[in-house]
């Protein structure tokens, strides 16, 4: 399949200027909340409800994850309803209003004014999530085709409304007591809600898609997928139930049990559509995203040692492992991979598209540097391996070296970002 066929497949009927401004507001998020880690490496030896974990968590979760993803499913959402985008003009104000309501929510955190500024952020933040998920709904009711793909969309569209809502209760119920107990008490419920519901269902359903795309594998499975699908929304459900009901700890063992059926049985999907490739040869990218379907397990894996093993005062070290493993392993590994897979189809298309046809034009990976991109995921893992060592041994000057190698890697990924977008045609 050649580049521009794949990249008209992938384009439909989305507008680049919906698309690219969450593309760089992810980037420089990611080296914003690196910077933060560089500053506040003495958080390995805190608890992890600390003002500066909490800021730099939300920069990673929001600012960098969510922003990321949110443009990208603006992108895909066309090609999994095989429909059009509702609206652009939804889509911008979706953009508008989270970009300013993440930084006042962050600062909020990180000075630790649970008032006005918490409040005012959160706000924000929930407007704009409720723009995208009316706009991922009237785009799937006007859609005549919804497959097991477009319903993890907008499950996941739901769960993340959801997520900011509740969020948006808990910085409330600092002041007020909305809630029967402090919002400390809530914070796994918040925090997994983003993690199953969001990242888990969405990344599941748009790479069940995407992955055997790029592998150019026809390789699919939709009777699994449903069963996966059941599998992760049960998990997040019954999680919540034995949390809020606060049944004992050996109860949890069965929200881990269905999402780690259902997370194998993604890797297994994902292992078959690799064995029946077409494409033989698997560049840096796709191996960057296969990593990050291998590092889903490694939150389960730390959830499951720290609840056999550990004793309870020892459960917050392993919270920041298990927290530090996701949004700086798992999620930030495929966001690494995929932003190199699509966004430069979406810049050919801005550029190549109507020239296509008139003469030769560069492929699409020629737009950003692949030396670059190679030393950015060597520092990448360095720092990521690194800073767990440093979680587990409580060490500062480890996390130190860990968090440069991670911000080094921050800052060649929006070099490569900013290279793509800026891309002009001769």
């Amino acid at each position: 399949m050649s580049g521009p066929t794949f990249s008209g497949n992938l384009q439909q009927t989305t507008n680049y200027k919906v698309v690219l401004p969450f593309y760089v507001y992810g980037a420089i998020s990611f080296v914003i909340a690196c910077t933060l880690l560089l500053f506040n490496t003495d958080l390995v030896q805190l608890h992890y409800f600390t003002p500066h974990t909490l800021a730099i968590v939300h920069a990673m979760a929001l600012g960098w994850a969510t922003m990321i993803i949110l443009g990208a499913s603006h992108q895909l959402l066309p090609v999994l309803i095989e429909g059009k985008l509702d609206s652009d003009t939804i889509a911008f104000t979706t953009f508008y209003i989270t970009a300013v309501g993440i930084p006042i929510l962050i600062y909020g955190f990180y000075i630790f004014h649970s008032g006005w500024v918490m409040q005012l952020g959160a706000i924000l933040i929930n407007i704009g999530i409720l723009f995208y998920v009316i706009n991922v709904l009237r785009s799937s009711i006007k859609s005549s085709t919804h497959g097991v793909h477009a319903w993890y969309m907008i499950t996941a569209s739901l769960w993340l409304f959801t997520t900011t809502f509740f969020g948006l209760l808990l910085v409330f119920n600092f002041n007020y007591q909305l809630l029967p107990s402090s919002s400390v008490s809530y914070l796994s419920i918040h925090a997994h809600l983003g993690i199953i519901g969001w990242f888990l269902l969405l990344v599941i359903g748009v790479g069940s898609r995407l992955i055997p795309m790029f592998f150019i594998s026809k390789y699919t499975n939709e009777k699994v997928l449903w069963i996966i699908y059941a599998l992760i929304n049960c998990s997040l459900i019954a999680f919540v139930i034995i949390k809020l009901i606060a049944l004992p700890t050996y109860f949890y063992y069965l929200p881990l049990i269905l999402a780690f059926t259902g997370i194998f049985l993604f890797v297994r999907h994902i292992i078959k559509a690799h064995a029946v490739r077409i494409r033989r040869k698997v560049d840096e990218q796709m191996k960057t995203s296969i990593l990050s379907v291998f590092q889903l397990m490694v939150p389960v894996v730390v959830l499951l040692l720290t609840l056999i093993f550990l004793p309870m005062e020892q459960h917050t070290n392993m919270a920041l492992i298990y927290g530090f493993s996701i949004f700086f392993g798992w999620l930030t590994a495929i966001i690494l991979g995929m932003t190199f897979k699509t966004l430069p189809f979406i810049v050919w298309n801005r550029e190549y598209h109507k020239r296509a046809r008139q003469g030769k034009t560069p492929a699409p990976k020629e737009l950003f540097n692949e030396k670059v991109y190679n030393t950015m995921l060597v520092c990448y893992l360095l720092g990521f391996v690194s800073f767990i060592v440093a979680l587990s041994i409580k060490n500062d000057f480890v996390a130190f070296g860990a968090t440069l190698a991670l911000l080094l890697a921050a800052i060649l990924y929006v070099f490569n970002v900013g290279l793509t977008v800026f891309h002009k045609a001769n």
